[in-house]
């Protein structure tokens, strides 16, 4: 799941809120494109979606109490182990100059409608229960994003990893399952271009896995909805890699040119596997 989160993720980043033009001549799936206009992200490197995640991640494994004081803590210690760009510029600034989570705690503003709340949640849906699952979906979100819209959002980007990886029934019928749990109208097939609010990301992300059959035509069409891309593919790809019904085929180019540093392809690899052990 985090191998494939990270594929969407770096894939997304060359084409977000990129010109229609520009995605629809170089959206296919099978390489990594170099953004027009963020040269400090470079092809097959991911970003904040990616690294946040990979904070969850850790966090799940390692059994820590599951507190706003500890994700915090783990947020500005992926940060400052491994400086990249991506996230944005409030959340940049602030984990720049930051020593620890509870000067994050006192210092962040959190509130905003925005993705990143939803975008690094994909973990907390192997949970076993759907409580626990939107427990601590909204325990994460409000570090940064202390909105209702924002922990809906993230609710719902966990719940779709959860409801694919429990084989709880086809990927078609995510957007009405999810309909019977959270506000809001997911079974409406999201349209057109994604903007900033985490709502819209994921509601995306619902849409495209409801459609798919496959995961290199789900990055495909994440990705030509325009708009906040990487975030769209990074959730619907980390859903779409637990569900049964999809054929899990990311193009071994994508795969073998994601970034492999210290952090990178094998390390998402390995604690990938530790984290299916530890919430098996």
């Amino acid at each position: 799941m985090l191998l494939e989160l990270a594929v969407g993720d770096a894939y997304g980043a060359g084409f977000e809120y990129a010109e229609p033009a520009f995605v629809a001549e170089f959206n296919t799936g099978d390489h990594y494109v170099q953004h027009r206009k963020h040269h400090d992200i470079s092809p097959g490197d991911y970003t904040d979606d990616t690294q946040m995640t990979l904070a969850i991640a850790e966090l799940l494994v390692d059994g820590d109490a599951w507190t706003r004081e500890n994700l915090a803590d783990r947020f500005v210690e992926v940060y400052r182990r491994d400086e990249r760009y991506g996230y944005s510029t409030r959340i940049h600034t602030l984990l720049r100059t930051v020593r620890d989570g509870a000067e994050l705690l006192a210092t962040v503003d959190d509130n905003s409608d925005r993705s990143g709340a939803a975008m690094r949640v994909a973990p907390i849906g192997l949970l076993a229960e759907v409580a626990d699952t939107l427990r601590y979906a909204d325990v994460q979100a409000r570090v940064t994003h202390d909105t209702e819209d924002a922990v809906v959002a993230a609710q719902a980007a966990a719940l779709a990893v959860h409801y694919c990886h429990h084989r709880l029934g086809p990927t078609s019928d995510l957007p009405r399952w999810l309909d019977d749990r959270l506000p809001g109208d997911w079974a409406s097939p999201w349209q057109g271009p994604v903007g900033a609010q985490g709502l819209m990301s994921v509601h995306a992300a619902v849409t495209a896995l409801a459609g798919a059959t496959r995961l290199s035509a789900l990055l495909r069409t994440c990705v030509a909805y325009t708009g906040d891309v990487d975030t769209v593919a990074a959730i619907a790809l980390a859903a779409g890699s637990r569900a049964a019904d999809l054929a899990q085929d990311i193009p071994r180019s994508l795969h073998d040119g994601l970034e492999n540093g210290r952090f990178g392809r094998d390390y998402c690899i390995a604690l990938d596997a530790r984290l299916l052990n530890a919430l098996s």
